[in-house]
């Protein structure tokens, strides 16, 4: 089946529309950045599975859509819907973008401004902050017809700077809400984040519907990481299974810095996550630990890149799926090692648990070495419930369901228990043991 590509033109007319309300900041260097993003748009097509990277993954049922972007379309919100997603948050720090713009009056930063500025992209742009300057799309590249279209329409997103010497110790929460009733929209958040030399925070992505209208969610984040910066990211996708979301994070560290990613998808119809850290500096580290679990006719697609370019540094990886129903999973992990970067330690695992006979895994764990002293390991499998370890709880009394039950729960914890906020990981054991219940019910019927 051949990927449809022909909808370009209609985002190409969409830019020019973006372009007449823009007013006096058609000539600000943020537009300029625009520009080149859609004339490489132009250039560049929607991948397609010929693409090897984009090989087991089609978007002809995306590229079927033609989404109207969110700036486009009036910012009307549901404020009852609202209030009620916001209530779980309440006392926390929060910024709120609704299809990729911040709703300034449900935000809440609690946060001093001396030690953080946690902002929208749209104000700190406007306000000339010379850090958004420094760092602002200096670090992922246009590699295809998506990162190009966010780049083109880019105006609001999240924005974090940590200055040197900070530590943040409370969570910093972005809540991404998407969809509108009746529009096909597009919300394409543009986010920075800046952590300086010996800084330490954590922060938290969750991307949710507001509707069940389909839509798409095109994000693009860049984080930048100085010496012995130390942070913790987690991303919850929740998208409604009518929605598409596809996103892209580029991260850049330097010396003895350290980045861990917490990467869990469970919603949305397709899902295509890039997360690409490069360790330019000597003594960096990186962990990626991530959990898909999806079912229906649901596809999941973690594409992950370790670039170790620097000596001494450290990477580890442990991804995790669970696929039920006739859902679908890919995983392409790959570790570069460039010539310089001795004394390399880096690890990679993926783990499935298919639990129908239709449900199907691709993965992929890649390693290109290019240094002679260095120590890499990585593998994969893919497999059913263990039938001895149910026998043996059902020969405990646990009934089928409930023995069930426990081993995919133990299954989805080895990652889960990576999560050093105990409120999320509470959370989603409750959103895991829920998906797997309604599962397994099924089965039974």
């Amino acid at each position: 089946m051949t990927d449809k590509i022909s909808n370009k033109n209609w985002y190409i007319d969409k830019f020019k529309a973006f372009e007449k309300r823009l007013n006096g900041e058609s000539n600000s260097e943020l537009h300029q950045f625009r520009k080149k993003a859609i004339h490489l748009f132009s250039k560049l097509d929607f991948p397609t599975t010929k693409n090897e990277e984009w090989k087991y993954t089609s978007l002809s049922e995306v590229l079927n859509y033609e989404f109207t972007p969110a700036c486009l379309n009036e910012r009307s919100i549901d404020t009852k819907k609202l209030e009620k997603i916001l209530a779980e948050y309440r006392d926390k720090n929060y910024l709120v973008f609704v299809n990729g713009f911040l709703s300034k009056e449900y935000s809440n930063i609690l946060l001093p401004k001396t030690s953080v500025s946690v902002d929208s992209l749209e104000t700190v742009h406007s306000s000339g902050d010379e850090v958004f300057s420094q760092h602002f799309g200096k670090y992922s590249n246009f590699d295809n017809g998506f990162n190009a279209l966010n780049g083109a329409f880019v105006e609001d997103g999240a924005f974090i700077h940590v200055p040197n010497d900070q530590v943040v110790t409370e969570p910093i929460y972005l809540i991404y809400l998407n969809g509108k009733e009746n529009v096909n929209i597009l919300s394409q958040p543009r986010n920075l984040f800046v952590f300086g030399r010996n800084s330490q925070a954590s922060f938290v992505e969750v991307h949710q519907p507001i509707s069940e209208f389909p839509y798409l969610t095109n994000a693009l984040t860049e984080i930048f990481l100085d010496e012995k910066a130390f942070i913790d990211h987690y991303k919850i996708q929740k998208e409604s299974l009518s929605s598409f979301h596809i996103s892209k994070i580029q991260i850049e560290q330097k010396t003895n810095s350290k980045y861990t990613s917490h990467n869990i998808s469970l919603g949305g119809s397709l899902t295509r996550n890039d997360i690409n850290s490069v360790l330019n500096g000597k003594g960096c580290e990186a962990n990626y630990f991530g959990l898909y679990f999806v079912d229906k006719k649901q596809h999941v697609d973690n594409h992950t890149l370790v670039d170790h370019a620097m000596p001494h540094c450290l990477s580890n990886e442990y991804y995790k799926g669970i696929l039920a129903e006739e859902s679908k999973g890919v995983f392409n992990g790959k570790i570069m090692v460039r010539k310089d970067a001795q004394k390399t330690n880096a690890y990679q695992s993926n783990k499935n648990l298919l639990l129908s006979g239709s449900a199907r895994i691709d993965t992929k764990p890649q390693l290109e070495i290019f240094a002679d002293d260095v120590r890499c390991t990585h593998g994969a499998t893919i497999g059913q419930i263990d039938e001895e370890a149910l026998f043996y709880l059902r020969a405990r009394g646990i009934d089928e369901k409930n023995a069930r039950s426990l081993l995919i729960n133990a299954f989805a914890s080895d990652i889960l228990d990576f999560i050093k906020i105990e409120e999320i990981k509470s959370q989603l054991d409750k959103v895991v043991f829920e998906k797997m219940k309604l599962i397994l019910s099924g089965e039974q019927n």
